[in-house]
């Protein structure tokens, strides 16, 4: 057994290396297991609200992170078939001035290597790559976790950060992934490759709603690519193989021109059936914890998976900060997190529902409520962007 710091974190994606970040202002030594041959974040685009930014913003990675981004003017609904403006969200100087925070959008790689980076000039952060851990477990004051060759590794404290297929997560409940039927395929592109002959609205984040289906379009790094992230429901997902791009073309047969055309940029090759968790009652005992999509993996509807992930991290870290033991920490990080993840994890469901939705009537009232809804109006949005300044105002030194 191999005693390797103070602090262990199963996971290096977004969520365990902002966790490293918070973290190592305690003091304590860190190290980050990654089951992958190498650091990195595959994937596309991520949006990330104001709740997001100032997480980054706190760890002192906000400024190096917007040098990739996108500042988008809108939220845009838009509907499949005939391209109306179903609602539309201001991410302007109001919706700034709301939340202390802009509303970014950029490559997920870009955010994870700024994360990455940030985390290898502390001293007190070491990584540790082809680690598939296992499972720990704690005896005394000391937590031991075991890869995939039973190698054991030790340190005080333990925090699950290994994502929606969790090995962790089942030393609090015995469950699986929540199969939602639904699957995306998802990209960037450089903008010159699809920009030619084609009229792209470059200032916004367009969401095309339909029935079973939708598609999300918007520039990143800076402008160069073009992310496009296309989601419908399979016709029968206890098929082995399901999620087809025959059932995309199906889907999305009669959407507009600009879906059309969309559509023929999407690869093909790869797909994420998408799966979540449900809430559960508790993700602490003594010493180890969860993080991220390991407590609380959530459809992605919302463009809060990694933004929770986040909030988690800044929590945990403030909580270590503030209490003598590992275990007073934990349980009070759960009291903070757990409600609000669970919350957002129905909600994103919900919003799933509503955007998806199917009969006509709903259809109807949905749209005519979307009707109603002020640009410059955030109370819909305001218990997921409002949420973080109003729980944990800064304290500037």
């Amino acid at each position: 057994m191999t005693n390797v710091s103070d602090i262990i974190i199963v996971g290096g994606g977004i969520g365990g290396l902002a966790a490293a970040l918070s973290i190592q202002e305690t003091g304590k030594s860190i190290a980050v297991f990654e089951q992958a041959p190498e650091f990195g974040e595959i994937g596309a685009g991520i949006q990330l609200a104001p709740n997001a930014l100032e997480v980054l913003d706190r760890l002192g990675v906000k400024e190096e992170i917007v040098k990739y981004a996108v500042f988008p003017k809108r939220l845009v609904l838009k509907d499949v078939y005939t391209a109306k403006e179903l609602a539309i969200l201001d991410l302007g100087e109001g919706f700034q001035k709301e939340y202390g925070q802009p509303y970014i959008v950029l490559h997920r790689s870009d955010l994870h290597r700024v994360l990455y980076e940030a985390c290898q000039k502390r001293g007190n952060i070491q990584f540790f790559t082809n680690q598939a851990i296992q499972t720990a477990e704690q005896n005394g004051d000391t937590v031991t976790i075991v890869n995939q060759n039973d190698e054991t590794f030790s340190g005080e404290a333990v925090i699950g950060a290994d994502g929606v297929k969790s090995k962790l997560r089942k030393l609090f409940i015995d469950d699986e992934p929540v199969n939602s039927a639904y699957v995306a395929y998802r990209g960037a592109i450089p903008l010159e490759e699809i920009a030619h002959g084609t009229n792209l609205d470059l200032d916004d984040v367009i969401m095309w709603i339909g029935p079973n289906l939708h598609m999300v379009q918007y520039p990143v790094r800076r402008g160069e690519l073009y992310n496009q992230v296309v989601v419908f429901k399979s016709y029968d997902a206890t098929l082995e193989d399901w999620g087809t791009p025959e059932e995309m073309a199906r889907r999305f047969e009669n959407s507009h021109p600009k879906v059309q055309n969309a559509l023929n940029y999407i690869n093909r090759q790869f797909r994420w059936k998408m799966y979540d968790r449900e809430p559960i009652e508790n993700w602490t005992k003594g010493n180890i914890t969860l993080l991220g999509d390991s407590g609380h993996a959530m459809l992605q509807y919302l463009a809060q998976g990694g933004v929770q992930a986040l909030e988690d991290a800044f929590v945990l870290g403030e909580e270590l900060k503030r209490h003598n033991s590992y275990e007073e920490a934990f349980k009070a990080y759960q009291e903070v997190r757990l409600p609000r993840a669970s919350m957002v994890q129905r909600s994103a469901r919900k919003w799933g529902e509503t955007i998806h939705a199917v009969d006509p009537l709903t259809v109807l009232l949905r749209d005519r409520l979307f009707e109603q809804h002020k640009p410059t109006d955030y109370h819909n949005v305001d218990f997921l962007y409002g949420y973080f300044n109003k729980n944990y105002q800064r304290v500037d030194s």
